[in-house]
């Protein structure tokens, strides 16, 4: 059973404060509710584990797909199902050492045999198929998973070959699928695979960090595609601070803006391209514009509403505007700290203590996910940044 927040919760050495409202208790005085932190990485933790599944012909518990409404022939694509497991998994693999478990290390087993699975089928092989495909999102992500495992020497030993031979042929996916002359990568070419065409911040981001970790790890990248993937990036800011949808523009209105611009703002820091005041900036709008965003939350339909916010955007700008606050001046850090953790515990289902961006129940775990790998920024290493003597 997961723990309630019914009532006050006996005080630990890592408190958080959780504002409750008066529409949730319409004839009693807003007051906070006071819990330890564990409680919230123990209730996503067995949220996760009694969520884990198949929707594929196994009938093994191995995967926690992402769902939005883009389907392929009426299903879930195989790149959200890779992607969305990568990140569950790696919120459990960050999670603090004393609450893993058997059943967590389990868990975490089964989910590398998906992941490493599911990137040998066709679908997950270097390439873009029609105008849109997800396929790449699934690759950074695992990527990432992939990387992360082994800096921590949590690769299980039956998949340790496996994984060690599969991370230079995701970085090799990433360089052959970026995006011609523009750089970067997107989910939606009008053109197909192997055309010009604009780039996607949300997806540019985290690919960019993908590969600055594996360079740091000793795995060979191509500079080219780095050079390209920044060069997006910073076609895509409108002003410092505030990026637009793609680098050829469009939804640049500030409020419609806070979801991306914390990461590419963390990402053109590491690099020494921007100034400390324009990461500041996109934090700053983030916390002052946050309720744009909410309003968007477990939603219908993706890119609607006064500023065209698509509620996949929900807790991924939680995780980059949390990643982006941990690169502020260590003096500003508490109280941007404080200031998010309150919009983040705003958003979530507090009986269940959980954290959803859509309609479908099951994108409760990513959601949940990307909210305790948020929360966990303070203790997790700081990216990789580029390589600068290979880039030279």
């Amino acid at each position: 059973m997961r723990p309630s927040l019914h009532g006050w919760t006996l005080l630990g050495a890592s408190l958080l404060s959780l504002p409750v409202s008066a529409q949730e208790s319409k004839d009693a005085p807003t007051k906070e509710i006071v819990i330890e932190e564990d409680t919230i990485y123990q209730a996503g933790m067995q949220l996760l584990l009694d969520g884990q599944e198949s929707v594929g012909k196994s009938e093994e518990p191995w995967e926690w797909p992402y769902e939005g409404v883009y389907r392929e022939r009426g299903k879930i694509p195989l790149g959200y199902r890779v992607g969305g497991t990568s990140i569950c998994a790696w919120s459990l693999l960050e999670m603090p050492a004393h609450l893993h478990s058997e059943e967590s290390a389990a868990a975490l087993e089964r989910a590398v045999r998906f992941v490493l699975a599911g990137l040998d089928q066709p679908k997950m092989q270097p390439g873009f198929s029609g105008g849109y495909d997800v396929r790449d999102w699934g690759v950074i992500y695992a990527l990432n998973f992939l990387l992360r495992l082994e800096a921590q020497g949590m690769v299980p030993e039956v998949h340790a070959e496996a994984v060690k031979a599969r991370i230079p042929m995701l970085v090799q996916s990433l360089q052959e699928t970026a995006i011609p002359k523009t750089g970067g990568w997107s989910y939606s070419r009008s053109g197909g695979g192997g055309q010009v065409a604009p780039a996607s911040p949300f997806m540019t981001t985290p690919a960019v960090l993908a590969l600055w970790q594996a360079q740091a790890q000793g795995y060979e990248v191509d500079a080219a595609t780095l050079e390209g993937a920044l060069k997006s990036l910073l076609a895509s800011r409108v002003v410092p601070g505030v990026s637009s949808y793609t680098s050829a523009g469009g939804l640049k209105k500030i409020p419609g803006t806070i979801g991306r611009s914390p990461g590419v703002e963390t990402v053109l820091h590491l690099a020494g391209l921007n100034e400390i005041g324009d990461l500041r900036t996109a934090v700053d709008h983030f916390l002052l514009h946050w309720e744009e965003l909410e309003k968007r939350r477990a939603q219908t339909g993706t890119h609607e509403g006064d500023y065209g916010i698509a509620p996949y955007y929900f807790y991924y700008a939680h995780y980059y505007a949390a990643l982006a606050i941990e690169h502020l001046p260590e003096a500003e850090r508490p109280r941007l700290r404080e200031r998010y953790q309150e919009r983040l515990f705003a958003s979530m289902e507090k009986d269940a203590i959980l954290f959803n961006d859509r309609v479908f129940p099951r994108s409760a775990h990513f959601g949940t996910a990307m909210a305790m790998l948020s929360l966990r920024q303070p203790q997790m290493p700081t990216p990789a940044g580029p390589d600068i003597e290979k880039a030279q």
